[in-house]
């Protein structure tokens, strides 16, 4: 009676820890959702990597599942994409929605005193971690990490631009926001247009030019309709956030979540901007060479720069406090002014 009962008990441990083993062993796929092409410079240098040091901690476990080129989502739609379950996970570009995550655009302020796309993703992250009310405007989706680019340079089609009167009435491609005031007091016609279809629109002349990272450039082969390249002139950087669905965050185990957050955050952020931006500018200078392409490279002297930081610089900045605060954001300043004491 007891060898039977005992007998029992084993089988139904057993039966328990392989329930268990079985549960842990479950494969989680998260569907990415990526606006860019899958060979460009951003998703073989920034996201690849990362992907797989995240599917190699999880030994498998966890996949993340590429869609790129927008065949998931299109990039404007992307963040509620994510938001309503279409996509688990996307590549966010936030000045496509002027306005929703207001406090953050101080990353897109010009003239700010940093270089690199690391130092602008390492700052705004930091932001984010410090201000609740910055973490509120992001709220629908969770949030992995926060990265920026590296300040914007101008490339134009027909001329080069050296000074303030060569840039007015230039139709120009800008990213919304700061960046889009910016311009307009520069004396430019700030244009929207998609990523995807700039390299079109410099081609057809419906636009000049554009406000350009070198990681772009690259990635649409920028450098095959613009051969004008003005480098200094103080333009601000844009900001991105790697995006998951509540609903489907909440389905991981937890130890999954935990690898997702060890290679995200602060350190993921700092990944992020110097695999995807920062290494770009000597690889794609070498491309556009390579293949014969003319690159007319004009850095603006400090003289010239100055002009532009005072019609254009500070201005930008008193004007993105003042609506912050009319807007209900007093605390727009001690933002700023945070950021600044990062550098």
């Amino acid at each position: 009676m007891k060898k039977r009962l005992w007998l029992t008990l084993l089988i139904g441990i057993s039966f328990v820890f392989s329930l268990s083993l079985t549960a842990s062993a479950k494969t989680y796929t998260l569907r990415y959702s990526n606006q860019n092409p899958e060979m460009g410079w951003g998703t073989q240098k920034a996201f690849k990597p990362w992907k797989e040091r995240i599917e190699k901690a999880s030994q498998g476990r966890l996949k993340i599942k590429g869609y790129h080129s927008q065949t998931l989502a299109k990039g404007p739609n992307t963040w509620n994409a994510v938001k309503n379950g279409v996509a688990d996970m996307g590549w966010c570009f936030h000045a496509y929605w002027p306005g929703m995550t207001s406090l953050s655009d101080v990353i897109s302020l010009p003239s700010l005193p940093f270089k690199t796309s690391e130092e602008g993703s390492a700052a705004l992250w930091k932001l984010y971690e410090k201000f609740p009310q910055i973490r509120k405007q992001y709220s629908d989706n969770h949030i992995l990490l926060l990265y920026t680019t590296d300040p914007y340079f101008l490339i134009t089609t027909k001329k080069q631009v050296k000074n303030l009167d060569d840039i007015k009435g230039l139709k120009i491609r800008m990213m919304g926001g700061p960046s889009t005031e910016m311009m307009k007091a520069l004396g430019g016609v700030p244009v929207s247009v998609p990523m995807p279809g700039n390299y079109i629109a410099m081609q057809k002349g419906v636009t000049d030019g554009m406000g350009a990272p070198w990681e772009a450039a690259k990635s649409f082969r920028l450098y095959e309709v613009a051969k004008y390249y003005t480098l200094d002139t103080s333009f601000p950087v844009v900001y991105f956030s790697i995006a998951v669905n509540k609903k489907k965050w909440k389905s991981l185990p937890k130890d999954l979540q935990d690898i997702l957050t060890r290679e995200s955050g602060l350190k993921g952020a700092k990944f992020w901007g110097r695999n995807f931006f920062d290494t770009a500018r000597e690889a794609m200078i070498m491309e556009a060479v390579s293949k014969g392409h003319e690159m007319n490279i004009y850095t603006l002297p400090a003289s010239e720069r100055a002009k532009w930081l005072k019609v254009a610089g500070k201005p930008v900045w008193n004007n993105w406090l003042a609506k912050m605060k009319k807007s209900g954001h007093p605390e727009a300043q001690e933002v700023l002014d945070s950021l600044l004491e990062m550098f």
